[in-house]
């Protein structure tokens, strides 16, 4: 086995979430979950097919967007695998509906964060062996990193 690190190319502003599905239909239904939860999100997806015709099905909401996802989930290039990037949307908005869907087995990695995507080639193809999201911690919080991380959550609307 091979193994090889390919770099997530996005912008600051994207979110991705990466994840694996099992399913031609995970196109279409991770495209209706989207947009059902976020009006006016913008995203692109892209789905790597691993049997048949083996093609990167995609879908979106804006080209660009959909063209970055395609070309990432190209260089990552595991069948099953799909790449989603988010703009005017977070992961947090959205999740729980993806993992709703019935064709998604999991996720990956859900962030803003540069991502590497560790990939493992076989005879057979590549596997997703895990996600770089980040950079490691630099310390611990003490009470003013709490207050601060309370009241930014606060102010951006997801604690009262």
């Amino acid at each position: 086995m091979e193994i090889k690190v390919v770099d997530i190319e996005k912008e600051p502003e994207h979110n991705v979430i990466i994840g694996q599905s099992h399913f031609i239909k995970t196109v279409e239904d991770i495209h209706e979950a989207l947009v059902t939860s976020v009006p006016g999100i913008k995203f692109g997806l892209a789905f790597c097919e691993a049997s048949g015709p083996r093609l990167i099905r995609h879908s979106g909401t804006d080209d660009a967007l959909e063209e970055l996802a395609i070309k990432n989930a190209k260089a990552i290039g595991a069948g099953h695998v799909f790449v989603l990037i988010l703009q005017n949307a977070y992961p947090i908005n959205v999740l729980k509906k993806i993992k709703d869907v019935d064709e998604v087995v999991g996720i990956y990695a859900a962030s803003a964060n540069k991502m590497q995507v560790i990939v493992g080639e076989t005879d057979l193809g590549r596997s997703v062996l895990g996600v770089v999201d980040g950079e490691p911690p630099l310390g611990v919080e003490g009470e003013d990193d709490i207050k601060k991380r309370q009241e930014f959550l606060r102010k951006i609307g997801y604690k009262f």
